[in-house]
């Protein structure tokens, strides 16, 4: 009986971020037990004009993150399937919130594919209660100065009511 050589498993995690809410930190702990590495990769979004700068972004996601040891934080701009690549990644992950979220996520899977047959996603759905949370949702309560601690870490809260503090 053959025994199997145990690989490294590195899973990218790409997203604008803007900002990051406990739904991400949620897929992200996960991943962190599935993976040997998990890398999150923040995206530039620059067709998403985010409220954040991709700095602040990188530093928001690095604070939130620093007590798991297997996990690191870049910024990116370009195609997935190149960072990947770069990266060695054996996947990317994918949240998916609602069923809404599948179609777009398995045509991207595809397309991706379709770039790298080697190229591999990985899906990941979060814990029920962070289940409805976008920070598209997060970004406008926050601008509208509502309470948003339920769905974002403290730092980023602390953040959120900075920038919408002059508003």
């Amino acid at each position: 009986m053959s025994q199997l050589q145990p690989t490294f498993s590195k899973i990218l995690y790409p997203g604008t971020f803007d900002p990051i809410t406990k739904g991400h930190l949620d897929l992200i702990q996960r991943a962190s037990k599935l993976f040997d590495e998990v890398v999150v990769a923040v995206a530039i979004g620059h067709h998403k004009k985010p409220l954040f700068s991709i700095d602040e972004r990188i530093e928001l996601v690095k604070n939130c993150t620093q007590s798991l040891p297997n996990i690191s934080v870049i910024g990116f701009e370009g195609l997935l399937v190149k960072l990947c690549q770069e990266q060695q990644a054996t996947a990317i992950l994918r949240g998916l919130r609602a069923v809404s979220d599948f179609e777009y996520e398995f045509q991207l899977a595809n397309i991706n594919r379709e770039i790298d047959a080697n190229f591999e996603t990985v899906f990941l759905t979060p814990s029920q209660e962070y289940s409805f949370i976008s920070s598209t949702f997060i970004r406008e309560i926050a601008k509208l100065h509502g309470d948003v601690h339920k769905f974002v870490p403290k730092n980023v809260e602390d953040a959120l009511i900075q920038k919408f503090s002059n508003a």
